[in-house]
């Protein structure tokens, strides 16, 4: 070990040791009680938000896969180039 070598091992101890939060400044729910309905509640609302994030996941998931059968189609020529408002013999076959 060099000379410096200690005194950077404190160093770096002490700005971790400073850069911790005291057990103070944690918040009641952390301390509270396991049981308590804020726990339920919060947890429940953990579940809706994870409920949302998965189902706009899955409304982007099946929107590419629209896309790529509509592009598989398209690339066969059995595609319908327009909408259904339109007179067939615009349509391409």
């Amino acid at each position: 070990m060099t000379r410096g070598t200690p005194s950077v091992l404190l160093l770096v101890g002490a700005f971790v040791w400073l850069g911790s939060p005291p057990p103070s400044l944690a918040c009641s729910v952390c301390y509270g009680q396991a049981d308590s309905p804020m726990i339920d509640a919060a947890q429940m609302g953990t579940w809706l938000l994870l409920g949302v994030v998965l189902s706009v996941q899955m409304a982007f998931a099946a929107f590419f896969l629209y896309l790529r059968r509509q592009a598989a189609r398209h690339a066969q020529g059995t595609s319908e180039a327009t909408g259904p408002g339109q007179p067939r013999e615009w349509r391409s076959t």
